[in-house]
């Protein structure tokens, strides 16, 4: 069957107007019947929330869904519209929308505001050919448990960096209300550009929002924003919260965790694993500790910046969790570093390396990503140098702490302190192989 895409991105089958028209009056008497029903029915336990995609991912639709076309082919194209809107890529997207899932799972969070344009709209995502709406009518789902106002409605976000842009403007286009801060203003131009206000301080951001992030570049700058005489805990306080998705040790982590609760305020610890492209992507990953409450509530911010979050318990497990990850991506662009240097000395095609290990079981995205640039000594900054080694360090005082033997993290980490010696330091990681170099 021909099928015709929508700007919603559904697919629905190609009908000339009239045969569409035909199934018009029954299709609306049966939405008109199941509205009446879903409405008048009272939400008990079982019914929570009008999020399309919960976060185990366990919808029930609603029950007009499937009276709303007796065209077996429309209504096979409808079923397959709803599993690609309960996807998480998509889910996150379609839940403001005029249809209404109810989910059979309990859940505090709302979806946050999403610009028309991604909306799904109409009489049941229905277009006449052409794409033009036939029919809009807007049904609102309720909640025993939660009101919309459980929902950070206003997002700040502190530190417009390398990561910190992508992930800002992720929320943005997703409709959020964001407000932004950074010690150099003009970084946030990009953002107030597309629709976001700026405040001159982070504790005046903090105040003005439901929930702030920051992503800073280490444990003493992550400290300042959040603790400093302008920082964000002095514009904190009940009903508040504080999510930090940069990088830093635990025990930083759990100093500014201490000093946001002082103020009644929520704290959440979410540093993330991906680079520049996972985050202008949305494809992070977040790795969470803290408020559970916190991390319930911002779960439909998350889904917009990432691919997928962890909850790991208390405050300093997510810094934990991130600086062994960090500490074995090091090392293994250490030791790729050498094989790409060892092939080219015995004569070998680099490049051919690179495509050889990508075949293989020790096949990772990085080698295939960065390879062929070090082969050719480019390093485009997607995780600065200074950052790794920062990270490295952290993961191996992390390690002494516990009395762990980490040889082969320390070795690595002594070739990056000397690519930072060479002026390296706000180029890509992978860059650590001029290193390596220096010494033959």
């Amino acid at each position: 069957m021909e099928l015709n895409k929508s700007d919603s991105g559904l697919l629905l089958p190609r009908r000339q107007t009239a045969v569409f028209s035909s199934h018009l009056s029954l299709c609306l008497f049966c939405f008109c019947w199941a509205l009446f029903c879903t409405l008048s029915s009272t939400p008990n336990s079982e019914t929570k929330n009008c999020c399309i995609q919960s976060r185990d991912h366990s919808p029930t639709y609603c029950p007009f869904v499937f009276f709303f076309c007796p065209v077996s082919g429309l209504q096979r194209c409808l079923r397959r519209g709803m599993k690609l809107a309960l996807k998480p890529s998509y889910g996150k997207l379609l839940c403001p929308a005029p249809m209404a899932v109810i989910t059979s799972q309990a859940s505090t969070t709302f979806c946050p505001p999403v610009p028309a344009r991604l909306r799904v709209r109409g009489w049941p995502f229905s277009f006449l050919p052409g794409g033009s709406p036939a029919l809009a009518v807007p049904v609102r789902a309720f909640s025993a448990s939660a009101s919309a106002s459980e929902f950070p409605e206003r997002v700040g976000f502190l530190g417009m960096g390398i990561m910190g842009t992508p992930m800002a403007q992720n929320l943005i286009k997703a409709g959020c209300d964001v407000t932004v801060w950074n010690r150099t203003k003009s970084k946030c131009d990009p953002l107030t550009s597309l629709g976001a206000k700026f405040k001159p301080s982070p504790e005046e951001v903090a105040a003005s929002c439901d929930v702030t992030f920051a992503m800073l570049a280490d444990p003493e700058s992550a400290v300042e924003v959040a603790c400093g005489k302008l920082g964000a805990a002095n514009g904190m306080g009940p009903g508040k919260g504080y999510v930090d998705v940069s990088t830093v040790d635990g025990a930083t982590s759990k100093l500014i965790g201490e000093r946001i609760k002082a103020t009644g305020a929520l704290f959440l610890e979410a540093p993330v694993s991906g680079s520049k492209k996972p985050a202008e992507d949305g494809q992070l990953i977040f790795l969470t500790a803290g408020d559970k409450a916190l991390y319930g509530s911002v779960s439909s911010l998350l889904d917009i910046m990432g691919k997928s979050s962890f909850y790991l318990g208390d405050v300093g497990n997510g810094a934990a969790m991130k600086l062994v990850v960090n500490m074995i991506m090091g090392s293994m662009m250490a030791s790729f570093s050498e094989g790409l240097l060892l092939s080219e000395k015995v004569g070998l095609d680099p490049n051919v390396l690179v495509e050889v290990v990508s075949h293989g079981a020790i096949s990772a995205p990085m080698y295939k990503l960065k390879g062929p640039s070090m082969v050719q000594s480019q390093y485009p900054t997607a995780f600065p140098l200074k950052h790794q080694q920062k990270d490295m360090r952290l993961a191996l005082g992390l390690a002494e702490s516990v009395s762990q033997s980490t040889p082969v993290a320390a070795a690595a980490n002594e070739l990056y302190k000397v690519a930072k010696s060479h002026g390296l330091s706000d180029e890509d990681f992978s860059a650590v192989i001029e290193a390596l170099k220096s010494k033959q």
